[in-house]
């Protein structure tokens, strides 16, 4: 016999099923059932603040303690929701805190009620009327208004803040004082709060993350100056007015991430956390605040709204015609590379020229080819030194013209024709000097979805063996979003970057010198963008042959020692563009264990 929230569930999956059809709607269901695997609630029980810990931090005096408003529009809460909601606040650690709750006139007095109870007597909470029910912008606006403090937090009103989520905020203000804007990982928890699900562990910034989705979201924290030079919020962008704001923010302050889960998104029947897909309006709304971002940043570009709702595709455009240069090593392996060139041919923008890098072949067939094919489009240079990437790659740089360079293995294959013109409309983005691409083995399975360095020791190819349809993580193979590295199997460069970095790294020969190489780029102040709109066959380095004689052991080793050398830091403190509570053993953001190290 069904309950009600089983019958629910059971309507809400019909709602499912007929917005992404049976197909997306099977494929989505075997991936939640995948995810849910993982035992989030053991992990959060093992990993959340002990009473000890939260005695400390009561303890502790910051140099730097500015007084912290919450801000909490209310508007026809349950009860019961409000008075956890505000006790979540009262229980922080931190102390200098005040509650500002935006409260209609016909609130008040059950809101009054509550705060006479004893375990609310004593604490900051201020009531802020409003005469009538102005919308969720203007109600924000109005809390903001009275509030006093120097940072405004943003809550909602059936939601729950983590006891040291001021602390943890406090504490990282004091190591960045200059950060404007500060956010935490999420997780949901049931409406009795007795389950905590669906984690969500973010990266630092990441401009191309948060043009895809609001993965800043909860829980967030801005300087109230700016947000009053910003104008605070605008009602035009209800339902996704905090991600106009948080847009508006990071043009103009730098941006700092607690990676714990300082924040509980209660998951209920009306609540978007448990049914995205019911309010259109907020995703219109959120497709219109990446729009007005990218027109004040001067960007030629419009936004789609991707199937999964929530999730955007922005499609920048190609400014001008610049030629682009694609670069091929290869040895031998004829088929491979025709099948690679063929691909290649049925790319709509033409601008390109491509260059073979000859190195080694032994077959006449191979020279036969050559002859065949070399024009003025397709080039065949010759090294004949014994292969090395790294310097295969420079010296054909060296000897080619194109504004753009295209990195490709020979033994890939394009899927569609758009690639060329998409890679290249991300990479002429100022801020942008690489673009990588989404690849996948021949039977459809993921091979790359980008690069995490200190995976498995130096870095590793995420979603490797993900099923074809999967998104995976949070959609995180699926969504565009900048990333420390990406694999130079296909891999576009400006060629201004490539010369301003010096190229490819000749003492990496074989391995690691696309992440080494990459790691240069973004210590220039450069982006490296995973494009998951580009996408190709990867027939995995087979005409190169396996690792597995000594000489190639030992060559292996001084490689990996090389990049654990010069690049310490990130190793040591973890890559920005993933998180420090997901594993490092695994290629699939699933969770740290203490395994991990």
């Amino acid at each position: 016999m069904f309950n009600k929230m089983s019958l629910y569930r059971v309507k809400k999956g019909f709602v499912y099923l007929r917005y992404f059809g049976p197909k997306e709607f099977l494929i989505r269901l075997k991936e939640r059932i995948r995810i849910q695997k993982i035992d989030y609630e053991k992990w959060y029980e093992n990993h959340r603040r002990t009473e000890e810990e939260l005695e400390s931090q009561r303890q502790e005096a910051f140099a730097y303690a500015p007084l912290i408003s919450i801000v909490v529009p209310v508007y026809q809460a349950p009860e019961e929701f409000l008075r956890q909601m505000i006790l979540s606040v009262c229980r922080q650690t931190y102390k200098n805190w005040e509650l500002c709750m935006a409260v209609s006139d016909e609130e008040r007095r059950r809101i009054e009620e509550i705060l006479e109870e004893d375990v609310f007597k004593g604490k900051t909470v201020r009531l802020i009327g409003m005469r009538e029910n102005r919308g969720i912008s203007e109600n924000t606006n109005a809390a903001i208004k009275e509030a006093a403090g120097t940072y405004i937090g943003f809550l909602d009103q059936d939601d729950l803040l983590a006891p040291d989520a001021l602390y943890e905020m406090v504490k990282k203000l004091n190591e960045y004082p200059e950060a404007g804007l500060l956010y935490s990982d999420e997780d949901k928890v049931t409406a009795d709060l007795k389950k905590h699900f669906q984690p969500h562990f973010k990266p630092d910034f990441n401009l191309d993350l948060l043009r895809a989705n609001n993965y800043i979201c909860h829980f967030c924290v801005i300087k109230k100056s700016l947000i009053e030079e910003m104008g605070g919020l605008r009602s035009e962008f209800d339902g996704a007015q905090d991600y106009d704001l948080v847009f508006r923010c990071v043009e103009k302050t730098i941006t700092a991430h607690v990676p714990r889960i300082l924040y509980h998104w209660r998951v209920h029947q009306v609540s978007t956390a448990d049914n995205p897909i019911s309010k259109t309006y907020a995703f219109e709304a959120g497709q219109r605040a990446i729009e007005a971002h990218l027109l004040r940043c001067g960007e030629h570009a419009e936004v789609l709204p991707e199937l999964d709702r929530g999730f955007y595709r922005v499609r920048y455009k190609v400014q001008g015609n610049p030629k682009i240069s694609i670069l091929i090593p290869n040895k031998d392996h004829v088929k491979d590379l025709e099948k690679c060139l063929q691909s290649i041919s049925k790319s709509i923008y033409k601008n390109y020229e491509i260059t073979i890098i000859e190195n080694n072949s032994k077959k006449a067939e191979t020279f036969a080819y050559y002859d065949k094919i070399e024009s003025d489009h397709i080039r065949i240079l010759r090294w004949d030194g014994p292969f090395n990437y790294s310097a295969i790659n420079n010296y054909a740089v060296s000897e080619t013209d194109g504004e753009y360079l295209v990195l490709l293995n020979n033994d890939t294959e394009v899927i569609g024709k758009d690639w060329l013109g998409e890679m290249l409309a991300n990479c002429q983005r100022k801020e942008v000097g690489i673009v990588g691409a989404k690849l996948y083995y021949p039977n459809g399975q993921v091979q790359h979805a980008g690069v995490i360095v200190g995976i498995r020791g130096i870095a590793g190819n995420m979603f490797r063996g993900l099923p074809k349809g999967y998104s995976g993580y949070l959609h995180k193979a699926s969504t565009q979003q900048d990333l420390s590295a990406v694999t130079a199997a296909c891999m576009m460069v400006k060629r201004s970057v490539y010369e301003e970095v010096g190229g490819f790294e000749e003492q990496l020969a074989v391995a690691f010198n696309d992440i080494d190489f990459c790691l240069k780029v973004r210590r220039c102040g450069y982006l490296v963008v995973y494009d998951p709109y580009v996408k190709l066959y990867h027939y995995e380095s087979r005409s190169r042959g396996a690792e597995d004689n000594e000489e190639k052991i030992r060559r292996y080793q001084c490689e990996i020692d090389y990049v654990r050398r010069n690049w310490s830091e990130i190793m040591e403190k973890g890559d920005p563009m993933y998180n420090p509570n997901l594993t490092l053993v695994k290629c699939d953001y699933s969770l740290r264990e203490k395994e991990d190290g």
